[in-house]
């Protein structure tokens, strides 16, 4: 303790910590976006010369980073390529006909591909051929979309490949001086993992996964029953005009509940059942996508739009055969979350309507134009098609629905599946370096028209980038001014005489705790030059602290927060917050228990 208070006392360690903490509070609060919080304390570290630019930048030229941006392109050539097409085809067809069928089929045959291609992407490709299946079985997609998410996870620790997060450790192991993880460096211990995580999806009782498809005592046929919001104007040659709310077509014939209704500066709330519909009032619906659609067609009502001065006129009709109607999802860290479409200039940005909003379980009470966008909200829009695939780049937005003629390079799948074999199968044999082979791997699908060069530049992830290159200065700022091993000796004086099982399991669960309340990847910077400090104490390797710290980070099933992929499923599958605690909690206990047990198996201790 003494010597804690000694290196509290240098400057540079007192700076550290102060952008340390400035970081975890941004990273809570989102106040900032993670890669922008990740920017600003990376520039601190500099101006305060805590680092020099050559360490602080370090993280930008790693063999890690590299990788990882090749790998978004050989992913995104696979996807182009249709590699998944017959996964898609597994799922429809009459074999999975029951949710533990799907579960299984989601733990032994997604989790592992997730185990090579990011499991993001995995997701964003199967969430509507997924949420099809339900309305086709008439089941409540919340029975299978957190498997779906768990799965990737699972699978995402099978080998280097599976998540940037093992790249990041990676990384972080190379910069101090214990050398970069090889592609199947904890694959020993991932496949049981993945198997022991599998078999408690299939064997959990489906009571731990929540029935969101149910309203009163029907069962919702539709994923599309969770409700939109929209704004809806009633046209002067409208059938609806001059019958009450209650008489109208508006609800004998459609699935549609009226929030509010706006004439002229008047704002009427329910009741509203015996109110007259007049021209030109404005309602606030709660719709069915198929019912707001049909609504549309039959020109009964019209989208509600906002001029320059905050009145509203109609929309123009929708039904044109060069516009289209699909869902997006704003995933996490989308610059998008916190500004309303208003404020965002939506249609003029993005040469798109939204039509609707879908927030989960909750009711969205502002007009849509004033509406707060949130993580997980899933947009309804109608664009062109060029549009869209516009918004496909973007890593704002994510399309969730399959475009027609959307795979153009199909009859390049088999060149693509094999370079992606080749790209693992070569550094595995030979003494080719991982990085090398995955840039060969991007090069390759290019030549092989797998890809087109714009489209593999374009499906590198920015934000992630940023994030990763500089979340690793934090790592050397940490051991250059001697925190690390400072923290270390606190953390070894209260894991004193406690058995390195016990010790790994305290290392374990204290890295999973703070991932659900900060990003995994933060949370790897911060824990894993700690945690290797510890190493010469507890008799082991630096690498199985550094592995600890990456199976910690990853494992992550406890909030929506905790993954990216659990985000992404909240909305659609109309979950709860504690909806992830209650199927995720036997879940991390079970990899509490095993994980440091499997390690100190992989290397040889007792």
């Amino acid at each position: 303790m003494n010597e804690l208070s000694i290196v509290f006392q240098s400057p540079e360690a007192l700076i550290t910590i102060g952008v340390l903490l400035l970081a975890v509070v941004l990273f809570i609060s989102n106040a900032l976006a993670p890669e922008l919080a990740a920017l600003l304390s990376l520039a601190l570290l500099m101006a305060t010369g805590v680092l020099t630019p050559q360490k602080a930048l370090a993280g930008f030229g790693s063999p890690a980073l590299i990788t990882l941006m090749g790998l978004f392109a050989v992913s995104a050539a696979l996807f182009k390529s249709g590699a998944l097409d017959r996964l898609r085809e597994l799922i429809a067809s009459e074999r999975i006909r029951t949710p533990r069928r799907l579960i299984a089929l989601l733990g032994l045959v997604v989790a592992p591909i997730s185990g090579v291609v990011p499991n993001t992407p995995v997701v964003a490709a199967l969430l509507p051929v997924i949420e099809t299946w339900c309305i086709r079985r008439r089941l409540s997609p919340s029975k299978v979309l957190l498997p779906l998410s768990f799965a990737t996870v699972l699978g995402g620790t099978l080998t280097l490949l599976g998540s940037s997060v093992n790249l990041l450790v990676s990384d972080i192991s190379e910069q101090l001086g214990y050398g970069s993880l090889d592609l199947f460096s904890f694959t020993a211990i991932g496949v049981p993992i993945w198997l022991v995580g599998t078999a408690y999806m299939l064997l959990a009782p489906q009571g731990l996964l929540p029935d969101r498809g149910r309203d009163g005592n029907q069962l919702v046929n539709s994923i599309d029953r969770t409700g939109y919001f929209t704004e809806v104007t009633i046209p002067a040659d409208s059938n609806l005009v001059g019958d009450s709310l209650h008489n109208s077509r508006l609800q004998r014939r459609f699935d549609v509940d009226v929030l509010e209704l706006q004439r002229g500066k008047e704002r009427f709330l329910p009741p509203l059942a015996d109110r007259t519909i007049e021209p030109g009032d404005c309602l606030l619906l709660r719709v069915t996508r198929a019912d707001l659609l049909r609504l549309q067609q039959e020109h009964a009502v019209q989208l509600a739009q906002r001029d320059r001065q905050d009145d509203y006129k109609s929309a123009r009709p929708f039904a044109s055969d060069q516009q289209k109607t699909v869902e997006v999802l704003l995933p996490a860290s989308s610059t998008l979350a916190g500004a309303s479409l208003r404020e965002l200039r939506f249609r003029q940005r993005h040469n798109a309507t939204v039509l609707a909003l879908r927030r989960g379980q909750q009711t969205v009470q502002e007009r849509l134009g004033q509406a707060v966008l949130r993580e997980g909200d899933v947009l309804l829009l109608q664009a062109p098609l060029d549009s869209i695939r516009g918004l496909q780049a973007s890593h704002d937005l994510l399309v969730l629905d399959q475009l027609e003629n959307d795979l153009p390079t199909t009859r390049r799948k088999p060149i693509a599946i094999a370079i992606a074999l080749l790209m693992l199968l070569v550094p595995t044999v030979t003494q080719l370096p991982l990085v090398a082979a995955v840039l060969l791997a991007v090069i390759a699908m290019v030549v092989g028209g797998c890809i087109r060069p714009k489209e593999a530049l374009s499906s590198i992830r920015l934000d992630v980038i940023l994030l990763l290159g500089s979340l690793s200065s934090f790592s050397v700022a940490m051991q250059e001014t001697g925190l690390a091993d400072a923290l270390a000796r606190v953390l070894d004086l209260s894991l004193k005489g406690l058995p390195t099982y016990t010790a790994l399991v305290v290392i374990f669960l204290s890295t999973t705790i703070l991932t659900q309340v900060i990003s995994n990847a933060a949370s790897v910077a911060l824990f894993a030059p700690v945690a290797i400090q510890l190493s010469t104490n507890l008799n082991l390797p630096p690498t199985a602290l550094l592995i600890t710290v990456l199976f910690g980070a990853s494992q992550s099933f406890l909030t929506p927060m905790g993954y990216q992929t659990n985000l992404m499923v909240f909305g659609p599958g109309r979950y709860r917050f504690f909806d992830f605690t209650r199927y995720g909690l036997g879940l991390t206990i079970l990899m509490t228990l095993m994980i440091p047990g499997l390690i100190l198996w992989q290397y040889g201790m007792n």
